[in-house]
């Protein structure tokens, strides 16, 4: 059975991020049908690719320091080709990643958080709009291993959390000896049985 009790210092979470940004450029290379609907009901493929573009070209500018309104004043609207939009800006926060101390602290909208918190938390997000977009369009929906196991030590402690913070659905009662990725998701609003 998979280890559940890891804990969030155990992961490389540049690698993981970059291995995230492969599992939704996979995905994203799956897709025939831009308008078509996705596992949030008020997204279409396009709306969600959208979505995590836009959360891409935030950071740099905030690694870099800006606070949120210089970082909102430098981000430009997205071109149609979302494709080439998720490449552009998939480098460029990784590189931002890779250049930036772990320990060096963050503006977000909420608080400010360790460069590594934003990290775990945008690699987190990542790593489960794979799961949607694959869903979406009809793509392998299995997540890395690894992956899941650290985005698991990212949500599971937050599991009250998520659902009062209005960002996920409620949880999908799920079998406590389900694979760890049904869990994952369950705990987000996802249920991946067909």
């Amino acid at each position: 059975m998979t280890n559940t009790n890891a804990t969030t210092t155990d992961f490389d979470w540049v690698a993981l991020q970059h291995r995230a940004h492969q599992e939704f450029a996979k995905r994203i290379a799956a897709v025939d049908d831009w308008s078509g609907p996705t596992p949030d009901t008020d997204w279409t493929v396009r709306d969600l690719v959208a979505h995590v573009v836009e959360e891409q070209q935030w950071v740099p500018h905030l690694l870099a320091g800006r606070s949120i309104a210089q970082a909102k004043a430098s981000i430009e609207t997205l071109r149609d080709d979302l494709a080439e939009e998720w490449a552009l800006y998939s480098l460029a926060a990784s590189a931002a990643w890779k250049s930036t101390p772990a320990d060096a602290n963050v503006q977000l909208s909420y608080d400010t958080v360790t460069v590594e918190a934003y990290l775990r938390e945008q690699v987190a997000d990542v790593t489960i709009h794979a799961w949607d977009l694959a869903r979406a369009v009809g793509a392998d929906e299995t997540l890395d291993d690894e992956l899941v196991r650290a985005v698991w030590t990212v949500f599971e402690p937050q599991r009250d959390a998520l659902e009062a913070s209005g960002l996920f659905a409620s949880p999908v009662p799920v079998a406590d000896d389900a694979p760890l990725q049904s869990r994952l998701l369950a705990i987000t609003g996802r249920d991946d049985r067909r």
